[in-house]
């Protein structure tokens, strides 16, 4: 199913966008000294500035417009989770590669989910434009004219299985989010998020995250109700006073004595959400303990004191027993081994180039992803490169719309089958997290019973 969603998105980027300028002018300030010189950062300052960054990012104010929930609607089938095709329109500024070059130019060479010829009937019928006006094939860009692209999108579906609210009171929101349902918009999902569904479906909106946990993750997820709520457990987080615990169900007889793994871990591809174990990396540690197995896999209790992207999913693979369905670290494209003891540079590369144009791995893991796509309009209807928060001011708007087929849109015109339950899930999931005076867990997903048939 997934040839056509190749990974991308970010998580962190889709609040904290707003604010940087205002970030970077205010540290800018601060940088300056006499005459505009500027001076070395000291210890005092860098931690200053880092509280300044938590501090902005929490004054920005979070969630969606309420009006963006009804501009199109959900409907269920085969037990998953549609989203009724809808009208939306990608907007940004003209980006600096692009400036003096002709619009069908840029579109062609950049722009890949769409052949050359849809991009120059959509300048021809107006669905892409330039600072608002129609534009034609030859229109020479601009620095920082407004470019749009009016698209049909289609998201992907999910489980249509509810989610559950663990807590809601008047500080915290507490889900046992289900696996498949990215927490923010990213790459194709939009509506089919669990911001989305909170707002739309439970009419809980405008809550500060706390965390993220990936898409096909499943388990425990906070959410914030007020700011000061948000600062007091983003301070908890950052300091590391939060115990998270998952469990995973991984290839193998995992040793029966608990392993400490201090693996330094590299982000190696941004745009598709690829890590390995490498000495360039940021140090992390796990702790694994084995619960129970049946010789050929294991359920594993993990431990994360660090949260790096990927991190469990990373160290388990280093160690020589990925998690039993991980679509990119268990992947037969690292090698007999899967990657056990780490990859070289050159086999890295292999491997992203081979990820990336796998029919069997959907869109990223983008609850992980610490990079934020340069280019807003790559996420196109039928690409996935990453989306952004809603109040952005270069992101685009959505145009109601009920279901009728766009005879311009390719997606309208391919029937797709529906994705199997285990296209849809992963056998990692956050169990519990607590704090200094608080404490949230889930019951235990079907796949951790040591009478669980279906994995061996």
């Amino acid at each position: 199913m997934a040839g056509e969603e190749k990974r991308s998105c970010e998580q962190e980027e889709l609040e904290n966008t707003v604010n940087k300028k205002q970030l970077q002018d205010e540290e800018d300030e601060e940088l300056k000294a006499d005459k505009g010189k500027k001076r070395k950062l000291s210890k005092e300052d860098k931690k200053n500035a880092k509280e300044k960054k938590v501090k902005v990012t929490a004054r920005k104010k979070p969630g969606f417009d309420v009006e963006l929930y009804n501009e199109t609607s959900y409907f269920v089938r085969n037990g998953l989770r549609y989203v009724t095709p809808y009208h939306f329109t990608f907007t940004t500024h003209c980006k600096g590669r692009w400036v003096g070059r002709q619009l069908f130019e840029v579109f062609k060479d950049e722009f890949r989910s769409e052949p050359p010829e849809y991009y120059e009937k959509a300048i021809k019928t107006g669905k892409i434009t330039v600072n608002g006006e129609t534009a034609t094939l030859d229109t020479i860009l601009k620095d920082n004219e407004i470019v749009c692209n009016k698209v049909h999108r289609h998201e992907p579906p999910v489980t249509a299985e509810p989610l559950e609210i663990i807590e809601s009171n008047e500080d915290v929101v507490v889900i046992n989010k289900p696996s498949s349902i990215p927490v923010h918009p990213c790459g194709r999902y939009r509506h089919n998020t669990v911001v989305f569904l909170l707002g739309k479906e439970y009419g809980l909106t405008n809550l500060y995250t706390v965390h993220r946990i990936d898409r096909l993750t499943s388990g425990i997820l906070i959410f914030a109700k007020t700011l000061k709520k948000a600062q007091e457990l983003e301070e908890q987080v950052r300091e590391r006073r939060i115990r998270k615990e998952y469990v995973c169900r991984v290839q193998g007889d995992f040793p029966s004595e608990p392993i400490d793994c201090e693996q330094p871990i590299l982000v190696v591809s941004h745009k598709i959400g690829v890590c390995r174990v490498s000495p360039n990396g940021k140090t992390c540690r796990t702790v694994f303990t084995k619960l129970h197995g049946n010789g050929k896999s294991s359920v594993v209790q993990c431990i994360p004191y660090t949260g790096r992207m990927h991190q469990i999913r990373v160290h388990l693979q280093w160690l020589g027993y990925p998690i039993i369905d991980d679509p990119i670290y268990n992947s037969p494209v690292w090698g007999t081994n899967r990657g056990k003891g780490g990859v070289t540079d050159d086999q890295a590369l292999k491997v992203i180039q081979a990820l990336a144009e796998s029919t069997t791995i959907m869109d990223t893991d983008i609850t992980e992803n610490r990079n934020k796509s340069e280019n807003l309009m790559e996420n196109m209807a039928h690409s996935s490169v990453e989306d952004h928060s809603e109040d952005e001011k270069s992101v685009g708007r959505m145009e109601k719309s009920l279901y009728v087929k766009d005879g311009d849109c390719s997606e309208c015109r391919i029937q797709r089958r529906d994705p199997t339950p285990e296209e849809l899930t992963m056998c990692l999931h956050a169990i519990s997290y607590k704090g200094p005076d608080w404490e949230y867990q889930t019951k235990q997903p079907p796949w951790v019973a040591q009478d669980c048939k279906h994995y061996d």
